[in-house]
């Protein structure tokens, strides 16, 4: 399945579900269930963001942007985990003002029966979205199985509360649970907003990242004398890397070509997307100290 018909199909599940909760928040008068339906709205707005994302993240090259569009990717993955925040933010002073104005819960089966429907649902799609994330490594899309995946551990902590309410009648719970879910999905948001925003900074890759570039460029270090001013960074599911690397005056051109061919090629089986740049300098024109 594509990367758009798996947004799209995530873009659907999460409108039917949202609808579901509204509809039983009210009908139960549960915050906490009203607070996940916020919660799975945001999920809502964040696959159709999503899905946008890809579209233009997967645009050429072009005149205006030689680089690409990979950084939608980023932009959509930043903006998600902000509204993740209002979110949260949100069912915190909502479940506040059912502390102080306590209330009895109306059907709570209906809403048990609802918040597991929508676990059981967003389980599998998460895991399916996930899956391919991993495989493109697409910040976007990994963004939105994080929505889902957050959305079951909630829906079925709610379930949870909506049980002990009714077996208690311990109406504190209700608001009590809806704090926790806000918090616990504000943390989450935390996470990904510290791998979506760096990029957008031209973050390098982490230090794992480029050792082991490094060790693939070392790995031929008896073709050529040294290389230095190496430099990373990831722009959406693509890594752009460049360095400067060092040969021997003697070398002819054919050779030289060979070599870095060979570099890129390896490191593209190492990341399918990168985009390798490499300055060749003859060794006296080098003055710089190498990479090690």
């Amino acid at each position: 399945m594509s990367h758009s018909n798996l947004t799209i199909l995530s873009v659907i599940s999460n409108f039917v579900i949202v609808v579901l909760k509204f509809i039983v928040g009210f009908l139960t008068g549960s915050v906490a269930v009203i607070s996940e339906a916020v919660h799975s709205s945001m999920d809502l707005f964040a696959s159709v963001i999503t899905f946008f994302s890809i579209r233009i993240a997967g645009r050429p090259a072009d005149d205006d942007h030689p680089y690409g569009h990979g950084k939608a990717e980023n932009i959509a993955g930043t903006i998600e985990t902000l509204l993740i925040f209002v979110a949260g933010i949100w069912i915190i002073i909502e479940s506040v003002d059912k502390f102080m104005n306590p209330h009895e819960i109306k059907f709570p089966a209906l809403g048990i029966i609802v918040m597991l429907f929508g676990a059981t649902v967003n389980i599998v799609i998460s895991r399916i979205i996930k899956r391919a994330a991993d495989k493109a490594n697409s910040v976007a899309m990994k963004s939105n199985a994080l929505h889902l995946y957050t959305d079951v551990f909630t829906s079925l902590g709610i379930a949870a509360s909506l049980l002990l309410v009714y077996l208690t009648g311990w109406t504190f719970l209700d608001p009590t649970i809806a704090i926790l879910t806000a918090i616990y999905i504000m943390y989450e948001a935390w996470k990904l907003l510290k791998e979506s925003f760096p990029p957008l900074m031209d973050q390098r890759l982490n230090k794992k990242e480029e050792e082991e570039i490094k060790r693939i460029i070392l790995a031929h270090k008896e073709e050529f004398i040294e290389f230095h001013d190496f430099r990373s960074r990831r722009s959406g599911a693509e890594e752009y890397i460049d360095f400067h690397l060092v040969v021997s005056s003697e070398m002819t051109v054919t050779a030289a070509h060979s070599l870095c061919d060979t570099i890129e090629e390896e490191i593209g089986a190492f990341y399918s997307k990168a985009q390798v740049l490499i300055h060749l300098e003859p060794e006296e024109e080098s003055v710089h100290t190498p990479n090690v």
